[in-house]
C-alpha cells in the first residue's frame, strides 16, 4: 500500500506519527462529507477510528463504502498525502481503551475529551476499518 521512495517514507511517517486525518465520506444526496477523525494505523494497509454512535459517517459508510483520507498540507501546497480506500464496520473490535496502541497514541486527548480513556470508549464505541487502496500526492 505504501509507494516505494522518499514520498513512500514521508507517507509512512504521517500515518505513524499524525494525530489527526481528514476522513471524507459522502452524504445521501452526493456531497463529500470532510471530518477530522483519530486513527490508528497497523503498519500495512489498514486504518481504524472510533466514531460515536451518531455519527453521520458511519451512515455514509454503510451506504457508500469508498472514502478517501487526507493530511494537512504544509500551507504551500506541498506535503500533500491523499489516501482512498473501503470503510467497514468492525463490531468484534476491542473498545478504545482496550487497544493499547491506540491509548498509547491518544490517552491524553481520550481524557481531555471525555475524562479518561474507559469514558472515551463509552462515548466513542463504534469501529470503522478503513482499508486502504490507492495514495497519491507529492
Amino acid at each position: 500500500m505504501i509507494p516505494d521512495g522518499e514520498f513512500g517514507e514521508r507517507v509512512a511517517a504521517r500515518l505513524r506519527d499524525e494525530m489527526v486525518v481528514w476522513l471524507t465520506t459522502v452524504g445521501a444526496d452526493g456531497t463529500p462529507q470532510p471530518n477530522p477523525v483519530w486513527f490508528l494505523w497497523d503498519g500495512d494497509a489498514t486504518l481504524l477510528i472510533y466514531n460515536r454512535p451518531d455519527a453521520l459517517r458511519l451512515g455514509h459508510i454503510d451506504a457508500r463504502p469508498t472514502v478517501a483520507l487526507n493530511f494537512d498540507g504544509n500551507g504551500r501546497g506541498g506535503d500533500i498525502v491523499v489516501l482512498s480506500g473501503t470503510a467497514r464496520r468492525v463490531p468484534a473490535t476491542a473498545p478504545a481503551h482496550e487497544n493499547a496502541a491506540y491509548v498509547a497514541k491518544y490517552a491524553e486527548a481520550m481524557t481531555r475529551v471525555s475524562g479518561s480513556p474507559a469514558e472515551f470508549a463509552v462515548a466513542y464505541p463504534v469501529a470503522v476499518a478503513i482499508d486502504v487502496r490507492r495514495v497519491r500526492g507529492h
